[in-house]
């Protein structure tokens, strides 16, 4: 194990040492860490091994990027990512996306649980998209107390697969529209 984590500390200094000049020169306040921590059913680490060995990492680029004026640090990761939710918001996460519905990411729970300690991004299900107005006006429902409540913003979880047409994109967008304008 000692190399591994003679890696990880390697590649934690290089990152804070890359973007030094940039975050010394350049007002930031947002950083989104891209990951792809999980797969359908679970994270591809035990949170025991994630704990060990990537949450001092993440806490100490998050402290530099702190000591920098970053204020908001979001953690992109596809799948099921629920069971390390709270290493994330321990190590300083303050927003978690995509939540993909199709690996079982249900915000209403997530908001449920984590909400106050974490802001989310996504939910929607782009399998309900590829139906009609119908269904997309029922997905677009079921998600509006999220919105209402505040911190959470609805989208989809990755590109806009090719069996969503067209006007059932620009009506799911009409409806998110009028959603998040109407939740202000």
């Amino acid at each position: 194990r000692a190399l591994i984590h003679e890696m990880l500390d390697f590649l934690t200094d290089f990152f804070c040492e890359s973007v030094r000049r940039a975050v010394t020169e350049i007002d930031c306040d947002y950083f989104n860490f891209f990951e792809d921590f999980a797969y359908k059913t679970g994270p591809f680490t035990s949170p025991t091994l994630f704990r060990e060995l990537f949450m001092p990492r993440y806490k100490r680029i998050i402290e530099f990027l702190k000591s920098h004026g970053i204020k908001c640090f979001w953690l992109d990761s596809d799948g099921n990512t629920e069971v390390l939710i709270p290493l994330f918001i321990e190590m300083g996460i303050t927003c978690h996306w995509p939540l993909e519905a199709a690996a079982g990411m249900d915000p209403a729970k997530l908001m449920r649980e984590y909400g106050k300690d974490l802001a989310f991004v996504g939910g929607v299900d782009k399998r309900e998209l590829s139906k009609g107005k119908k269904e997309i006006e029922a997905e677009m429902a079921k998600l509006a107390p999220l919105v209402e409540a505040g911190g959470f913003i609805p989208t989809l979880d990755h590109a806009i697969p090719p069996d969503i047409s067209y006007g059932n994109f620009l009506y799911y967008m009409e409806l998110k529209r009028k959603l998040v304008s109407d939740s202000r």
